[in-house]
């Protein structure tokens, strides 16, 4: 569910009440949705069916449903899937869910967790399908996709502006971190735009649909090393490989990861390396907005071979890292 901005309270709880009467047709619950909940309901039948299409279901699969709400995408799940496992944080919801699941007589076939989906840990699942709320998207993405749960396809409703970011290639304005990091793993296919007046209440803005399918065959490479190296790169990410690395600051960082000696003689040696390695692979000039999965790849296998790490030895540095939050974002 999205994000909504600029309604008031008694707004809100006014179109909401009539909206679960008239769009579900076998509910009389009165609820309130939170904004700052990101909380909104698809209620366009043409979209939800047309999820539920593109997310080529199979009889046997088990779906996973982040953010059910009311359950409007969640009954066509149950008649097209095996299984549902939603994940749900607020207890109103799940009770209208559950009720709403048993008069379909589909109760059978849903299991509800309650709780944060950025820290449940997810059961075995086939396919994800989810309207996932703005300010959790980019670390759900990840947790999605650097999981350790092999699935074969995800399909999410995104606020527009952060589809479009997620589907941005080197080179694009809007290319990022989450973009890069989603890519080392993953396609990203752009399925369609929904408007904002397809969900009550309203948002100011639009919404898009994108399957993200896990690649068969990803590259070798340690992927806490992976997203430490491009959290340095994308930073500053207009900005040269060659002004990023040079700075004192990122040298002596990257002097006591790599576990030289810190007195200033090294740190001096240490700066000449890295400089040496930009130079070798003809990166010192290259900008990260502008390079591929594979330029990236290339680079930190020459950082590498140098001595050169960016991330310390089986050690998370952050709550971010351990989520593989995009604080490069833009």
């Amino acid at each position: 569910m999205m994000r909504v901005f600029g309604a008031t309270r008694r707004h809100v709880v006014g179109f909401i009440s009539r909206s679960v009467r008239q769009i579900h047709g076998d509910s009389e619950e009165n609820i309130r949705f939170y904004k700052s909940r990101g909380q909104h309901i698809l209620i366009n039948p043409r979209i939800l069916n047309d999820i539920v299409r593109c997310s080529s279901i199979n009889s046997t699969d088990t779906v996973l449903e982040i953010g059910p709400g009311t359950g409007n995408l969640t009954v066509k799940l149950l008649d097209a899937a095996h299984k549902v496992v939603a994940v749900e944080i607020d207890h109103r919801m799940v009770d209208v869910l559950d009720k709403r699941v048993l008069q379909h007589g589909l109760s059978s076939k849903l299991k509800v967790i309650r709780g944060d989906a950025l820290r449940t840990k997810f059961p075995h699942f086939d396919i994800v399908v989810a309207n996932i709320p703005y300010g959790i998207s980019s670390p759900l993405v990840i947790k999605l996709v650097y999981g350790a749960i092999r699935f074969r396809s995800a399909t999410l409703m995104l606020q527009k502006e952060f589809a479009t970011r997620l589907l941005a290639n080197p080179g694009d304005s809007e290319f990022n971190r989450l973009a890069l990091n989603v890519k080392l793993l993953a396609d990203v296919e752009f399925v369609m735009d929904v408007s904002k007046r397809d969900f009550l209440p309203c948002p100011k803005v639009d919404s898009s649909v994108v399957i993200i399918r896990p690649k068969d065959q990803v590259p070798d490479v340690d992927l806490r090393e992976w997203r430490a190296f491009t959290r340095t790169c994308f930073n500053t990410k207009n900005k040269t490989l060659g002004a990023t690395f040079k700075h004192k600051r990122k040298v002596m960082e990257l002097l006591k990861l790599s576990n030289a000696d810190e007195d200033k003689g090294k740190c001096q040696s240490f700066k000449e390396k890295i400089v040496g390695v930009l130079k070798t692979g003809g990166f010192e000039d290259k900008r990260p907005s502008k390079l591929s999965v594979e330029d990236l790849l290339h680079l930190l296998s020459l950082f590498n071979e140098a001595g050169i790490y960016f991330n310390e030895s089986g050690k998370l540095r952050s709550e971010e890292d351990r989520l593989g939050i995009d604080d490069g974002d833009d």
